[in-house]
């Protein structure tokens, strides 16, 4: 969708109508037709975006290994979709757009946390995470410190942007629910999945 592409790229205060129409390649008028205002786009956007994403989620899913192969994999798909993404479009969002961003945060508390939880879950039972461990309550930790990710100035700066950000907590939550054996499993898949930055 082209507004989602406009706004992960600029953020969402700067873009105007007439940008995503332009962008879209259709007049502003034609836009208006399927659209009542900006927030309505916005919106919209949030949710196509947000659907893709899960496709692409549970196509990593179905296809890894193991519950460790999925962490990784899940970090090289945030890797390739936030590769140009603006790090202030998230807190515009939560800023100028806050009826938005509680339904993109619904979302991802909901979807996100599910498909972490399961992941903990099948690793325990493969021997890859450590035993004992909650699953739900680790799961929205994760997805929590994820969300910071977004936010200038706590932990984006110039020389660390949100990627790399991300990279780091992953690593720094997986290396607290590991086995030995899943450590091991991590290694191998970060050479085989992720380019060193």
């Amino acid at each position: 969708m082209a507004a989602a592409e406009s706004f992960r790229q600029y953020g969402f205060k700067t873009i105007t109508m007439d940008d995503i129409a332009r962008r879209a390649g259709i007049s502003k008028k034609t836009l208006y037709q399927h659209f009542a205002n900006k927030n309505e786009v916005i919106q919209e956007s949030l949710s196509w975006y947000m659907d893709h994403m899960a496709e692409n989620c549970m196509e990593i899913l179905e296809d890894a290994e193991n519950p460790v192969a999925e962490m990784i994999r899940l970090i090289e798909l945030f890797d390739q979709n936030h590769k140009h993404t603006n790090p202030l479009t998230l807190m515009e969002l939560q800023r100028y757009y806050p009826e938005a961003y509680q339904l993109f945060r619904a979302k991802i508390l909901e979807k996100d946390v599910q498909i972490l939880r399961e992941n903990i879950m099948r690793g325990m039972e493969d021997g890859l995470y450590r035993t004992g461990l909650n699953p739900d309550l680790l799961a929205r930790f994760y997805i929590e410190a994820s969300l910071l990710a977004f936010q200038p100035n706590l932990l984006v700066h110039d020389h660390h942007d949100f990627r790399y950000i991300n990279r780091e907590l992953t690593e720094h939550f997986m290396y607290g629910i590991m086995t030995h054996k899943g450590e091991k499993l991590y290694q191998k898949y970060k050479i085989k999945y992720l380019k060193q930055s």
